[in-house]
């Protein structure tokens, strides 16, 4: 169905000097508040978490693959909370809404694809690694070499930028209706195709091509590397030893099902199934609560991170007292 009071595609309509309005959580007047308090501590904690791993990952002289690539994700995901939540918190202050210019949310939404499209390269490069260490031992070292760990991180990068820059321009050529209200509170990809102005589901293509290519095609390596993990795991005798493997696989799995689970109710699903009060609760946990359990969880189960962040209180707790 057509969006009520659509016009016609002409250049007013996808002119760059357009304003969007983000409606936020306009119709929770009354507890903005105590949700802008919540957000907010919640925001602090999770950077607070990803600057400390990330720095203890720096400061650390030998870094093994998996250290490399968990740098890696804590700083994707500290870009990740500084490209929505502040936008998330303005929102809670402003009583009827934010506005945001027609180039600031293809900024925002360009960004927020891309860094989401990088984690899910990313973790398809760290299930690799599990894989090689599990079910090839004797070679990971020769095989998980520092030049191949740099390539897997620029190359999970660019994919990134790059299907979301596509599907950012796919978007944002759309004609918009007359009310540019955004029902969420960012530049989300269902929301603002929520305002084209179109009969057919032409404009959902590039989503579920992005779809395919960001979510579908990472999870299938992802799940390809467990059946083989699973399988060498058959082969190994001892209990003890398969539960010792394994265990070095449950963070992983852990971020995986967070991350796919959440983006997967999202976005694979057709357009007449949005629902804006549905959609911006899941988004909440989706770009405030898994930000912060990433690092929690990588610092409970991980014996690398343990062991890196305490020789970094150690060296912290050493240069307090000289």
């Amino acid at each position: 169905m057509p969006c009520e009071g659509c016009m016609e595609r002409d250049n007013k309509s996808t002119d760059p000097t357009m304003e969007f309005l983000l409606l936020g959580f306009s119709e929770l007047l009354c507890l903005r508040v105590l949700l802008f308090l919540i957000f907010l501590i919640v925001h602090l904690v999770t950077l607070a978490g990803n600057v400390m791993i990330f720095m203890a990952v720096v400061m650390e002289p030998s870094r093994p693959p998996m250290l490399f690539f968990l740098c890696q994700l804590s700083v994707i995901e500290l870009c990740y909370t500084l490209v929505i939540v502040p936008k998330a918190l303005l929102s809670l202050i402003v009583v009827d809404g934010s506005t945001i210019s027609f180039v600031g949310c293809a900024a925002q939404m360009h960004l927020f694809v891309a860094l989401g499209g990088a984690e899910c390269f990313l973790l398809v490069a760290m299930s690799y690694d599990r894989y090689v260490a599990i079910c090839q031992p004797l070679h990971y070292v020769a095989v998980m070499s520092e030049g191949l760990c740099l390539r897997l991180a620029v190359a999970c990068c660019l994919g990134g930028f790059a299907v979301a820059l596509g599907l950012t321009v796919a978007v944002f050529r759309l004609p918009f209706c007359q009310s540019h209200r955004i029902n969420h509170f960012f530049c989300d990809v269902p929301a603002v195709l929520h305002l084209a102005c179109t009969q057919s589901y032409t404009p959902e293509l590039p989503l579920l091509a992005a779809c395919v290519l960001l979510l579908l095609l990472p999870f299938l390596l992802i799940l390809t590397s467990y059946v083989c993990i699973a399988a060498a795991l058959l082969h190994v005798s001892s209990s003890v030893g398969r539960g010792k493997a394994f265990s070095t696989c449950i963070s992983h799995l852990a971020i995986t099902l967070l991350h796919y689970g959440c983006a997967t109710f999202i976005y694979i699903r057709p357009k007449s199934s949005y629902s804006p009060t549905r959609d911006k609760m899941v988004s909440l946990v989706y770009t405030n609560i898994t930000p912060l359990l990433y690092p929690l969880i990588y610092s409970l189960r991980n014996k690398e991170i343990r062991g890196v962040l305490r020789k970094m209180l150690m060296r912290k707790q050493i240069a307090q007292l000289n």
